[in-house]
């Protein structure tokens, strides 16, 4: 039950922490706004809030001395997972603060760049929270009480980060993966919504016909060969007369 949870919690982790990433890639560009603003301040909260449930969850269990080797083995597994995404998450919140403070939109600096991405990131963060209609608030602050609350939170992540790796001591090098390197990607789940599995089917499809199409390219090639030398056999002949005639 426990480690279904702890599964449950890290995969909601994960998926917030993937919208907020997708909304910081607006920032700066021409699909910036104020609510793409109120979006990003909205996605991070809920990651926070996301990120200490699973640090609450995880810190208790990997203290457990009752735990068998194998469950602690997994919990372990997921404490790597979840730093990762933690780690993420703050390298894409200092992005947030740097490109905010670059681009402010009460008052903007400079232009906007023009990156292609057109359209609003409203169902992006509408699914990172969770809900079918985002509401927004008017906020006069968003270009300086919230980069400082942003701020802020970057400090306390951090601080969260260097509490983690004192209360659990886990080596992420001594965590065996469950899976080979890539194993994903060669499942049959992976081949049906993943645009890389795809890729991997249409690469393979052409083997199948190796022999006779390593056939038709040899003759091919052949016949270019002959067409080659009669090209240049007509021209030297053509060139002999033109010479004789003059």
């Amino acid at each position: 039950m426990g480690k279904d949870e702890c599964k449950t919690m890290l995969d909601a982790l994960n998926k917030v922490t993937a919208c907020y990433r997708h909304l910081v890639i607006a920032l700066g560009s021409t699909s910036d706004s104020q609510n793409l603003r109120e979006e990003l301040k909205r996605t991070r909260k809920k990651a926070q809030e996301l990120a200490v449930a699973n640090r609450t969850k995880l810190t208790s269990l990997l203290k457990d001395k009752s735990i068998s080797k194998d469950d602690r083995a997994e919990y372990e597994r997921l404490w790597v997972l979840f730093s990762s995404s933690m780690e993420l998450l703050e390298v894409d919140m200092k992005r947030s603060l740097e490109i905010g403070q670059d681009f402010p939109i009460k008052v903007p600096t400079r232009h906007l760049i023009q990156t292609g991405m057109t359209g609003s990131t409203t169902t992006v963060a509408a699914r990172a929270m969770s809900v079918q209609n985002m509401k927004y608030e008017a906020d006069s602050n968003i270009d300086t009480a919230d980069l400082r609350d942003l701020q802020s939170e970057i400090t306390q992540m951090s601080q969260m980060m260097e509490e983690m790796e004192m209360k659990v001591q886990v080596a992420p090098w001594a965590v065996e993966a469950k899976q080979e390197a890539g194993a994903e990607l060669k499942s049959n789940m992976s081949v049906g919504n993943s645009s890389v599995g795809v890729i991997s089917i249409c690469e393979e499809e052409p083997k199948e016909e190796d022999g006779g199409g390593g056939r038709d390219a040899g003759f091919a090639s052949i016949c270019a060969v002959l067409v080659f030398f009669v090209i240049v056999t007509v021209a030297l002949v053509l060139g002999y007369l033109v010479i004789n005639m003059s």
